[in-house]
């Protein structure tokens, strides 16, 4: 009787689900002709800018998963926006296609507080240097950052930087009172299956942010918008912050501007389970 072939990491991963020239087209970016590190730097921003953050398939109850040919369906060919998992696992087979060497971490939020380990988001080398990519925290990077402890790099206006704390590597922003820790990974091996476990957690979990309130974010350089639940909130990078609330109906129309589109069954949808 002859064993199974052991699965390669790629096959694990699917990493053959994606269309690479599609993902390309709708991020609107160049082909990649070498694995750089400028060309991550590109990569990272183009997507940031053109698939927006949200969860609107968890609160219509028609999520399609975390596997990687349902992640391309929507944010792809759907041209729809997702989460951290449908980022993150997004973008790694993207990278690992173009000859990046990729590892996929989880991310404890909050990592000062007892929370949940439920954030994806990544480690690429490139030209033998190691950043974390992290495409699915909302709408909060443009660029990768380098593993270089407290190395300083602008966000979009805002200052971030990764320090070490024992095994993590903690993300922390500058704020008016100081640098905030955003959340913190070790380098742990991740596989497919921790994924689907987290994914469930956080679109179904009363606890879970995701499963209960509408969530969309989009970041431009100097201004980032997010529409939580029945509250929008304009932060800019001067410091001046503006949050005001909205009506189910004026959420609804503020997703375009957001970089989401819905088909008119799913606006109706969205506005009766958010009403």
């Amino acid at each position: 009787m002859t064993s199974p072939k052991p699965l390669s990491a790629n096959d694990e991963w699917t990493v053959d689900a994606v269309d690479v020239t599609a993902y390309l087209a709708r991020i609107g970016h160049p082909p990649v002709p070498a694995p750089t590190v400028e060309a991550l730097r590109s990569l990272h921003a183009a997507h940031s800018r053109s698939i927006p953050f949200e969860n609107i398939d968890v609160l219509l109850d028609q999520h399609p998963g975390v596997d990687l040919p349902g992640i391309v369906a929507k944010l792809v060919g759907r041209r729809r926006g997702g989460y951290c998992y449908e980022h993150g696992l997004l973008f790694a087979a993207v990278a690992t296609r173009l000859g990046y060497r990729v590892r996929r971490r989880m991310s404890r939020i909050d990592p000062d507080k007892p929370s949940f380990r439920t954030h994806l988001t990544l480690v690429v080398t490139a030209e033998d240097q190691d950043f974390l990519v992290d495409i699915g925290f909302g709408a909060g990077m443009f660029q990768p950052m380098p593993l270089v402890a407290g190395e300083v790099v602008d966000q979009a206006g805002w200052k971030h930087r990764l320090v070490r704390d024992g095994s993590l590597w903690v993300l922390q922003k500058q704020e008016a009172e100081g640098w905030r820790s955003l959340h913190g990974f070790d380098e742990q091996e991740q596989r497919p299956v921790d994924y689907l476990v987290a994914h469930h957690f956080v679109a179904t979990h009363p606890r879970s942010p995701f499963s209960r309130q509408l969530v969309a974010m989009r970041l431009e350089e100097g201004v980032s918008h997010r529409l939580v639940g029945g509250e929008l909130t304009v932060e800019r990078a001067d410091g001046s912050t503006e949050t005001r609330p909205v009506t189910p109906a004026e959420a609804v129309a503020l997703l375009p501007e957001l970089g989401i589109e819905l088909t008119g069954t799913e606006r109706q949808l969205l506005l009766d389970r958010i009403s």
